[in-house]
């Protein structure tokens, strides 16, 4: 029996990160030695006295329900942590814990959107921005960057995008899949448009302690009261503490906002899994050095590899500020291996070459592809070799 699928859910792109994750996982399953380099999580496990208190909590009867939008002490330790970080004071009925930061960003665009209100995306984008703002019933309205611009939206680019119907802009720093960050500058312009037409921003923070350069990532938040009140923070723990599979992610915003995301998680998650967070409070609270080794792994990783990236035939990164990803332009490669389209020169690099990358056609630039350095750098180096060995064919 056929059945028949909602409009809504015909009109959702799948997800292209999750699709070459998919099929290269299932070619290593068949016994197909492929590495991986489309992963959007960290290759370390989940440290050690992270994974004890969410025992401890199982073991203390700590797995009944708790409140939908989060246990108070998560709560605390997620105020603490912005205020110890960045500088943002938050009261316990600013926060909503939810079941990942996806889900967090879901909740969001659903309270905030009405039928056909605008949302400003940056290009290139997370594949699962425009489709969250379409299931709201909102609308994408995208703005391109491009590699001179550091792939980060201009402020005047930004104004130009404004309609009587514009809702709010996504930021999104640093960024997947390009790992730029916006710096307090660029924040201040960003925000001063955002102002004068009285829209929200919702800035996806999730990789901010992966972060190359000195100091902390300015959250726009924290530039003046008026970004504060307008600003929703959006982070969690998968990507700084490697928790991917916990699904604990977080808001920070107005009350009012809060308590309507709160609304929708009664009815549709209950509450984020109770050791998940119990775990996590650990996570803001404990120690800190296994995950500070981590970003320095990433960092030598970065550091490492740029330079080799640069020697591959008709490949063009971007050094990255953040995150773990290279986002390399790669049209000229596939012309040289006789492509039209860099997505089927990835599919060759797949299938020939037995490495799986991202293109760039799901974060909205075609000539483009994702690489992730959250990858054993022994197994990176050697796809770096195979994919060098692919264009000498």
């Amino acid at each position: 029996m056929d059945i028949s699928l909602s409009e809504r859910v015909k009109r959702v792109a799948p997800s292209k990160t999750l699709a070459i994750t998919a099929k290269a996982k299932k070619m290593k399953a068949e016994g197909i030695d492929v590495i991986g380099l489309g992963a959007g999580e960290p290759d370390f496990n989940t440290p050690q006295n992270i994974i004890d208190a969410a025992i401890q909590s199982m073991e203390a009867g700590l797995t009944k329900y708790t409140p939908s939008t989060g246990i108070p002490e998560l709560k605390q330790a997620i105020c603490d942590k912005l205020k110890r970080d960045q500088h943002l004071t938050y009261t316990l009925d600013q926060i909503f814990v939810g079941t990942g930061a996806k889900h967090v960003l879901y909740s969001i665009f659903q309270a905030i959107l009405n039928p056909g209100d605008e949302v400003v995306i940056p290009v290139p984008y997370w594949v699962t921005y425009p489709e969250q703002v379409k299931l709201a019933g909102g609308v994408p309205v995208f703005v391109e960057t491009d590699f001179d611009t550091d792939f980060k939206i201009l402020a005047k680019d930004f104004e130009r995008a404004i309609s009587e119907k514009t809702k709010a802009i996504i930021l999104n720093s640093p960024n997947n899949p390009t790992g730029m960050c916006y710096s307090e500058e660029e924040l201040r312009q960003i925000g001063e448009v955002a102002t004068k037409h009285n829209l929200l921003i919702v800035s996806d923070e999730i990789y901010e302690k992966l972060y190359y350069g000195s100091g902390v990532v300015t959250s726009i938040a924290s530039l003046s009261e008026d970004l504060y009140l307008r600003t929703i923070v959006v982070n969690g723990v998968s990507k700084a503490y490697s928790m991917t599979g916990w699904r604990i992610g977080y808001a920070a915003a107005n009350a009012s906002l809060i308590s309507g995301m709160g609304k929708l998680a009664d009815h549709m998650t209950s509450n984020p899994t109770a050791n998940a967070q119990y775990a996590a409070i650990e996570a803001y609270n404990g120690s800190q050095a296994i995950p500070e080794k981590m970003y320095e792994a990433f960092a030598e990783r970065m550091e490492r590899f740029y330079p080799e990236l640069e020697k591959i035939p008709g490949f063009y990164p971007k050094k990255p500020d953040g995150a773990f990803y290279f986002f390399v332009e790669a049209k000229e490669a596939a012309a040289l291996k006789g492509f039209n389209h860099v997505d089927q020169f990835a599919e060759a690099l797949l299938e020939d070459a037995k490495v799986a990358v991202i293109p760039g056609s799901g974060f909205g630039m075609p000539n483009y592809i994702r690489l992730s350095y959250a990858t054993e750098a022994a197994l990176f180096e050697k796809a770096l070799q195979r994919i060098q060995e692919f264009m000498k064919k």
